[in-house]
């Protein structure tokens, strides 16, 4: 069956009582991005190449389903360098590392695969150039994120100073306020990030700037699909993990748009039914680390008790593909 195509419904005496009506407003673009799809590839392809065990530094990406699945495959996840063993690969995850990090891994002579988005490797080489031109670097983005402290690892202590709100761009203390540059995190909200921006540059008026927005094309995205549709839904749910930034971004910005009753879900045996009394347009998307699978377990879950019609909602097709780094490419 389709995504398209009605469920069926129960009529006639003596059956079941017919199954109440939901439209389901399925968000495009939803799901896996490019850094994401990458970072999973790099992990299966080391494991055809090395063979099981391969060790991941950190969830490769924040989603359970997919970190379980590369664990079936022989991936072992673990959270320092010290957990793997001297003479087995390791992969670092999608959002980044200090550079603490293959420091330590060359220094045991380490095989190692860096499965950082190169859209967060372009804001570490921002973080670079404005340091080596003497700046101080302020980082909008949320304390004790994978990608914050991969940032702020690439530089000596004190020149990245992070900021999370307005507020704290307010008692940020910076060595010289003619001297600034800042960069943020990927995964922020689009709206709120603007807003801290603004009182960055009211604050400093010399701040230097990225030449092109750090938050992802994914997020952006994802972030504005949920806009086009939160006007029209009694309630949206977000599939992804809730340690996924990108993911609880979301169930904010549909707040925010217009659907206060939204919630984040990992999986459709997560959902609350009795949160879905009286709902009859269901907005649907999913974070940038959530698979297409999990999307479709939810929207099976929603057929076995109402009778689904589903409508795309699209404002945007993505292309973009970033290329396997060339050990595993040519493997």
């Amino acid at each position: 069956m389709s995504l398209a195509e009605t469920s069926p419904r129960a009529d006639g005496a003596g059956t079941a009582a017919p199954q109440p009506p939901l439209t389901i407003l399925l968000a495009g673009p939803r799901g896996f991005c490019a850094g994401v799809e990458r970072a999973i590839q790099i992990v299966e392809r080391a494991l055809e190449r090395f063979g099981p065990p391969v060790y991941v530094r950190h969830e490769i990406v924040h989603n359970r389903f997919v970190v379980e699945s590369l664990e079936a495959k022989g991936a072992v996840f673990v959270e320092e360098l010290d957990e793997v063993p001297d003479d087995l690969p390791v992969v670092f995850s999608a959002h980044g590392v200090p550079k603490a990090v293959p420091a330590e891994a060359a220094r045991r002579n380490l095989f190692y695969v860096d499965a950082t988005c190169p859209l967060v490797s372009k804001v570490h080489r921002e973080a670079e150039m404005h340091h080596k031109k003497g700046r101080q670097i302020i980082l909008v983005g949320h304390a004790g994120h994978p990608e914050v402290i991969g940032t702020i690892g690439q530089l000596p202590e004190g020149a990245v100073l992070l900021v999370e709100s307005v507020a704290d761009v307010e008692t940020v203390a910076v060595d010289d306020p003619d001297n600034v540059a800042f960069v943020t995190q990927t995964t922020l909200s689009v709206d709120d990030t603007a807003d801290i921006v603004t009182a960055i540059r009211k604050r400093f008026p010399a701040v230097d700037a990225p030449r092109k927005e750090d938050i992802c094309y994914a997020t952006t995205n994802r972030q504005d699909a949920v806009k086009a549709m939160a006007g029209r839904c009694d309630a949206i749910l977000v599939v992804g993990a809730p340690n996924s930034s990108n993911s609880r971004r979301l169930v904010e910005v549909a707040a925010k748009a217009g659907c206060a009753h939204a919630m984040l879900v990992q999986r459709a045996a997560d959902i609350d039914w009795n949160w879905m009394t009286g709902v009859q347009a269901l907005g649907l998307t999913a974070g940038a680390s959530a698979p297409e699978v999990l999307v479709e377990e939810v929207i099976a879950a929603c057929r076995q008790r109402f009778a689904v019609t589903i409508e795309e909602v699209t404002i945007t097709e993505e292309d973009v593909v970033f290329k396997l780094p060339r050990v595993l490419a040519e493997a």
